[in-house]
């Protein structure tokens, strides 16, 4: 018994045939554009299925947004306002000197402030030390400390700069930095 590949529609055994061609160009043309038209309604059918699925909206059809939509949307993106270095250490500075803040909205900001991808001038950092002051809360003080060396990375000189800044208002209000209280060194 030959195996199965080996047998033709006819079913001799040997090599499989290639199919045989259509018996006019005609019949060319016609399979050509039959399978051109259910190319384009299975593409249709294709789109409105990902438009419904990717807006969750399976009851009602989704029209795709227009070209000019597109430009617009983006266009919309690009105007937004800028704040400018002293603006934003302003907003901070403003953010910190709050006189009712509490000890979840200081560490929100931090938390905020460090998200950003920079090291906070010493003015911001001194207006929360100066809120950590107001909530008598030296662990957060130096825990801010920690986390500005943290920030500065690989560049070295950064902190020695921003605490030299501070000394003035580390002296006055009593802290001490993390180096002084050895845990740079745990």
């Amino acid at each position: 018994m030959a195996p199965l590949d080996k047998i033709s529609s006819s079913g001799e055994s040997g090599p499989p045939r290639a199919a045989e061609p259509p018996a006019s160009s005609h019949q060319l043309l016609f399979s050509l554009s039959q399978c051109a038209a259910v190319a384009v309604i299975l593409a249709a059918a294709l789109r409105r299925c990902t438009a419904a699925v990717a807006t969750r909206d399976f009851l009602y059809p989704v029209l795709a947004p227009s070209p000019a939509a597109a430009v617009q949307s983006i266009r919309c993106y690009s105007h937004g306002s800028h704040e400018t270095d002293e603006e934003f250490d302003a907003r901070w500075v403003t953010y910190f000197n709050k006189p009712d803040i509490d000890a979840w909205e200081l560490r929100k900001g931090m938390n905020t402030l460090v998200g950003y991808d920079l090291v906070p001038e010493p003015k911001i950092i001194d207006a929360a030390l100066r809120a950590c002051r107001q909530l008598n809360d030296f662990a957060s003080a130096v825990r801010i400390l920690e986390v500005v060396k943290d920030k500065t990375g690989p560049h070295k000189e950064i902190y020695p700069y921003i605490i030299q800044e501070l000394r003035p208002t580390l002296n006055e209000l009593g802290i001490s930095t993390p180096e002084e209280l050895g845990l740079d060194k745990v």
